[in-house]
């Protein structure tokens, strides 16, 4: 949990520098956001998975964007936009998650077994959660804020209900697209599934 922590900070200080990034830095520190799960039972469903699995998002959405840009990437996407959108993109989660028993069948048995579940103290959805906290912090780019308000994809529960702002905001905004991909990628194949 320390090391990615560690590695989460070192990408976060080389390359975020916008005003507001220490203030914002401070605010995780005061979260949940080092110890949060990333999810209650599926992927990175453990203390610390939320760090965890922003990490894996960047280096996913860093690859993305140099494989698709080749060597002008930083000319199309700027690093700092890459570890704004990879780092950051699940602070919705931050105070989502506590943890609690529930007794489980083994062997025969029944045992207590601790878990997480959700506590929404803040319901504003996902993206668009992760955009209002960022941007009480610092300023995002448009390209960041609709790759971070979108980047569930066909998950999110405006696109269920069918809103086709996600297809337009696809089509406009590249960065959207690989950092759904890149989302989709560290979830299901860089990241164990359950605790």
């Amino acid at each position: 949990m320390k090391d990615k922590q560690e590695e989460f900070l070192n990408i976060y200080d080389a390359c975020i520098h916008r005003e507001g990034a220490a203030a914002l830095r401070e605010y995780l520190f005061k979260s949940d956001f080092f110890r949060a799960p990333a999810s209650t039972r599926y992927h990175c469903a453990y203390e610390g998975g939320l760090c965890e699995h922003s990490v894996n998002t960047y280096k996913r959405l860093l690859f993305a964007v140099q494989n698709e840009y080749g060597e002008i990437w930083e000319e199309r996407v700027p690093h700092e936009s890459i570890a704004v959108c990879g780092l950051l993109h699940d602070l919705c989660k931050i105070d989502f998650y506590k943890q609690d028993f529930r007794n489980v069948k083994e062997n025969g048995e029944w045992v207590r077994r601790p878990y997480y579940a959700r506590e929404e103290l803040f319901p504003f959805g996902h993206g668009e959660k992760s955009v209002y906290i960022i941007s009480s912090f610092m300023r995002l780019t448009r390209e960041e804020a609709m790759a971070i308000n979108w980047h569930m994809g066909g998950f999110d529960t405006r696109v269920k209900g069918w809103d086709p702002s996600i297809s337009e905001a696809y089509d406009k905004y590249p960065l959207a697209v690989l950092m759904h991909v890149s989302d989709l990628e560290a979830t299901y194949i860089d990241e164990k599934r359950g605790v």
